[in-house]
């Protein structure tokens, strides 16, 4: 018993990390009907829809048959890896970037086999790495990117296009980077290559399955730009995942939820205690930007969000810095540690030199971030 207790704090630190604060805060704030004013079901709805949505989608295979599109037309080491980085990219902006990396970082290692032992060698560490930088930075540019998006933008009250707008030049500069890093690691390494896929992912017999699938995102976009109301979009993508694929219920992160509901109740808790309040608002109010990215190198850019929000009314640098915030250490993400997992179970001999290059690139790319925020502001 205590082995699996042991396995699974370190298996769902943040979520055991939430839900014990939130049980010790009841210390100083007892149980009361003000509990329930804590808790952002908005916020909690819309992530149960996406999270439906994006595993059937992942399920029918569309992402793999886009990328196998894609693929069919490389010649050089140099596409591959721009094309591999760039889906993570631009499909963390709709996917978000845990299911990005979910899907396209097993499908890097099955394309590296296909081009012989020398490129796998030479591209896998840099390639994931890059992958797992522009699935963190892609998922900057829209509410649905990411977990801490969603949460803040419905808290600031933002228009769809105000939120875009705010993110838009960071993105674009992450583009830049991602695309300039890419070329620099491929150098040694980009001569004429061909992928070929033995068996090509097929839609043919998932058609109705993926037209409900994306239906039902088409309804959950809706939500979040405030034209369907919450309740009615999560009872539309309950029934339409009942009638889909039951088995999709199975396979959500119901720890993610529980993290929020912890964590909403250690802050609805410390909110209400002056001197703690007092406290934390001195510290963020007017540093925002740093104080989102600096907690989240500590305890992640999610629950960095969920913390100083409730400090502060200036959500607009909060918003760039728990994102820009993503980059740098392994958990400053938790997006970042899918590919990790994923890179130490299938090839547990470059753990060391992944990490090393994980890091010194996302802190690279983090000062560079961060100097281009306060350029701009």
């Amino acid at each position: 018993m205590s082995r699996k207790i042991i396995r699974f704090v370190k298996q769902e630190t943040v979520l055991c990390a939430a839900l014990a604060l939130a049980v010790l805060s009841m210390f100083f704030v007892r149980p009361d009907r003000e509990y329930i004013s804590y808790i952002d079901f908005r916020t909690l709805a819309i992530l149960f829809c996406l999270m439906g949505v994006m595993s059937g989608l992942q399920k029918t295979g569309v992402f793999q048959w886009v990328a196998q599109a894609l693929l069919g037309k490389v010649k050089t080491a140099r596409q591959l890896a721009w094309i591999l980085v760039l889906l993570c990219f631009f499909s963390s902006m709709a996917v978000t970037n845990d299911v990005a990396l979910i899907t396209f970082v097993p499908f890097t290692f099955i394309v590296l086999d296909l081009i012989g032992v020398e490129a796998r060698k030479q591209l896998l560490v840099p390639v994931v790495t890059l992958q797992t930088i522009a699935a963190n930075l892609g998922s900057m540019l829209t509410p649905i990117g990411n977990p801490q998006n969603l949460y803040l933008y419905g808290k600031a009250g933002l228009s769809l296009g105000s939120f875009v707008s705010l993110m838009l030049p960071y993105t674009l500069v992450s583009f830049l980077l991602v695309m300039l890093w890419s070329a620099v690691q491929t150098r040694k390494y980009d001569a004429p290559i061909a992928v070929s896929f033995s068996e090509n992912v097929r839609l043919a017999d998932k058609k109705i399955q993926l037209a409900v699938y994306l239906l039902l995102f088409a309804a959950d976009l809706l939500t979040v730009a405030r034209v369907i109301p919450y309740g009615l979009a999560l009872l539309i993508t309950v029934v339409g995942i009942l009638l889909a694929d039951r088995s999709i219920f199975a396979r959500l992160d119901y720890s993610l939820l529980l993290t929020f509901i912890g964590f909403f109740v250690f802050i609805g808790n410390m909110g209400r205690l002056p001197v703690f309040h007092d406290f934390l608002q001195r510290i963020v109010s007017g540093s925002e930007l740093l104080a989102g990215a600096a907690a989240s190198q500590v305890i992640s850019n999610v629950p960095a969000a969920l913390l100083l929000s409730g400090f502060t009314d200036n959500l607009a640098p909060l918003i760039i810095g728990v994102n820009i915030g993503g980059l740098g250490t392994l958990i400053a993400s938790m997006a970042s540690l899918i590919s990790y997992k994923l890179v130490v179970r299938e090839e547990g001999a470059v753990k060391g030199a992944y990490f090393r290059c994980f890091t010194w690139t996302n802190l690279a790319f983090l000062a560079v971030l961060l100097l281009f925020a306060f350029v701009l502001r």
